[in-house]
């Protein structure tokens, strides 16, 4: 039982963020709606698909408007897609929501009535408890910079469950993320507020690229809690709740080399541009294999040949170049993904030798790296 008036476009940005959550294909089927609350301080939305939850908070009214009214409190729970799509193309800016002892829901908006069949409100779970002992917080575009530099680095793989996740550590004030699929790694560090300290806490690709979407641009703290098993995150009137993917992230520490037999330092944006044409190319033979050749005094050759189409080949400059001679054949996709993400005008490369990881990190700072794995050719 709830009756309430609320206005559309601030129910349309609720349900948009909550239903992110919504499971598409759950054996559960109360997990296909979402669960409206109308309490004494405002309405309440929450969808969940038992990995990730997520619940929005309208207040009754904010500095200039008031939002909604609540005549009746209690709870409803509507089909996520058929409601979410409907509120969109509701004619008046005011909703009336009313439902029955019966489950049976009537909106109305101007001289459009829609009844909806609901479920029942007591058979939603509720969302876990976490002791918020603790407690850390991050600026929300960092958060999201950092999830957009290692998100497309994890694992599609379900066989090893803990690498299609970005790991998380915190130590001394900086929260680092690490992600690899075992060809290439992503990782990057940013100062966070609290003095909390974790490790091992991991967190599914998936997920990040949906809170990804509900960080707001704006600079806005973000609260997280860290507990046993689940993570929180605490946005203006958003909580964000999700599992941690078990298992132990491999140590990767070991294999980012410390000391380089060949080092340039070349523009990102050349580099990027003549390996997106040699790339061009590779994709023909679906190996997506491009050759670098770094030569004497600096000359970059940068190639790659189809035995149907032909073959493209560029010269670039490195502004900086110390060691040997190397040539090393590498997938073009994977130096494209890091290369897209590396905010920075100029970028170090390292290697030590045909055979061993590939490092690209900005030249102006170490807070992110990329490493990529070699391709071992026959030529």
């Amino acid at each position: 039982m709830l009756k309430l008036t609320i206005l559309r476009d601030k129910l349309n940005e609720s349900i948009q963020i909550v239903s992110k959550a919504v499971s598409s294909r759950s054996a559960i089927p109360i997990l296909s709606g979402i669960k409206i609350d109308a309490g004494p301080n405002g309405v309440t939305l929450t969808a969940s698909d038992t990995e990730i939850s997520i619940r929005c908070m309208i207040p009754l009214e904010n500095e200039t408007e008031r939002i909604a009214t609540v005549e009746k409190t209690g709870s409803a729970v509507l089909p996520a897609r058929f409601f979410a799509e409907m509120v969109k193309k509701l004619p008046q800016e005011e909703v009336h929501i009313e439902s029955s002892e019966n489950l049976q829901t009537v909106i109305r908006s101007g001289q459009t009535e829609i009844q909806l069949a609901g479920m029942d409100p007591e058979e939603f779970p509720a969302l876990p408890s976490i002791i918020e002992e603790q407690v850390f917080s991050i600026s929300g575009i960092v958060l999201k910079d950092m999830i957009r530099q290692t998100i497309f680095a994890v694992s599609t793989n379900e066989a090893t469950p803990v690498l299609t996740g970005v790991l998380w550590n915190l130590r001394q004030g900086e929260l680092k993320f690490v992600a690899t699929d075992r060809h290439r790694l992503a990782s990057c560090a940013a100062p966070a507020n609290g003095d909390v300290e974790f490790s091992n806490v991991v967190i599914s690709g998936r997920t990040l690229s949906e809170l990804a979407k509900i960080i707001p641009d704006q600079d806005t703290l973000v609260d997280i809690v860290v507990s046993d098993s689940q993570v929180l995150f605490k946005l203006d009137n958003v909580l964000f709740l999700t599992r941690m993917l078990e298992g132990t992230y491999p140590d990767t520490s070991k294999i980012i080399p410390q000391a380089f037999k060949t080092e340039l330092v070349l523009s990102a944006q050349q580099l990027a541009d003549a390996i997106d044409r040699a790339h061009l190319l590779s994709r023909e033979e679906k190996t997506n294999i491009v050759r670098l050749t770094a030569m004497e005094g600096g000359d970059i050759e940068i190639s790659s040949s189809s035995s149907e189409l032909g073959r493209v080949k560029e010269q670039l400059s490195a502004s900086r170049f110390s060691g040997e001679p190397l040539r090393i054949a590498f997938n073009s996709r994977y130096m494209l993904d890091a290369l897209k993400v590396l905010d920075s005008e100029e970028i170090f490369v390292g290697f030590t030798g045909a055979m061993s990881p590939i490092i690209l990190r900005p030249s102006d700072h170490d807070r992110s790296l990329h490493l990529i794995l070699p391709y071992r050719t026959t030529n």
